[in-house]
């Protein structure tokens, strides 16, 4: 007979509790560095374990591209993924995701998190391209993003997302997201950001100063010793729905919302692009 927490026989003991055992939950860690040789960069180091995975492309350019691959299918409760870039000195790297990330239904007391590292050395690029990440009705993710650069090295960073599929009739309506974002440069904290939505997202979104009923949206960074000249061309790329600023000398900051995923992609490319010096990685246009 199976007897629950709390419940006695005739003699009065307390049976021990039947637990349903906890199914598996994904686990990924992967890293990647970059170093300088002979004109181009090259891998220097790769590590990859769980279901975190790494591909590289062939490419025709001097910088390294490096893919991101979640072999889980998205995150959900309780799955862990980190992953670390390093561009070590004068080397250029570039990291995207293989398709988009997917932020699944979770358990209300368990929570999925998504750890990133970027660390630049002197004279060194890094743009860190992710594809969107699509977020699922009662979802909940933990996302954080730190960077450590040298003073004149150059920092490129998008985080797009999309709450729910409009085409596909998704409406998100429960949401747990934080989404943490550090940068120190030259050891100086010199960007800090962070959201929080919890609950009802449908009414938390419909609010003018939060994303007036927008079904997606970008948060854009660029971190240059050369930031200052790319506001003004930056903003003439802008949607109207949209805004950028020159936070302090070097860094300049963006973010735009759009109704669906298919209008900020299509606001994101050219301003991406822009700012790259050169076409996005092949798997943006896949």
């Amino acid at each position: 007979m199976v007897r629950n927490w709390g419940e006695t026989d005739l003699d009065g003991q307390i049976y021990a509790q039947h637990m349903t055992p906890a199914q598996p939950r994904a686990v990924g860690r992967a890293m990647v560095a970059a170093k300088f040789r002979d004109g181009r960069s090259h891998i220097a180091d790769l590590r990859q374990s769980g279901s975190a995975k790494i591909l590289f492309p062939r490419t025709h350019t001097p910088d390294l591209h490096a893919v991101l691959l979640n072999t889980a299918g998205g995150i959900t409760g309780g799955d862990r993924f980190e992953y670390a870039a390093d561009a070590r000195p004068g080397a250029a790297l570039t990291v995207s995701t293989q398709a988009c990330e997917r932020g699944y239904k979770a358990q209300p007391d368990a929570t999925g998190t998504l750890q990133t590292t970027l660390t630049l050395a002197t004279a060194a690029t890094l743009h860190w391209l992710p594809q969107e990440t699509i977020l699922f009705d009662g979802a909940a993710l933990d996302r954080r993003l730190t960077v450590d650069m040298a003073a004149d090295a150059t920092l490129l960073a998008v985080e797009p997302i999309i709450f729910g599929r409009t085409a596909m009739g998704e409406t998100v309506r429960d949401l747990r997201l934080t989404d943490q974002w550090r940068v120190r440069r030259g050891g100086e904290l010199v960007y800090a950001d962070a959201l929080r939505i919890l609950g009802d997202f449908q009414q938390i979104a419909a609010r003018p100063a939060v994303l007036k009923g927008a079904g997606a949206m970008a948060s854009l960074l660029l971190i240059a010793p050369d930031a200052d000249t790319r506001l003004t061309p930056l903003r003439a790329l802008l949607p109207a729905e949209a805004g950028a600023s020159l936070i302090r000398p070097g860094v300049l900051t963006a973010r735009a919302i759009a109704a669906d995923g298919f209008q900020l992609r299509r606001a994101l490319v050219p301003i991406l692009e822009c700012l790259r010096g050169a076409p996005l990685p092949t798997v943006w246009k896949m």
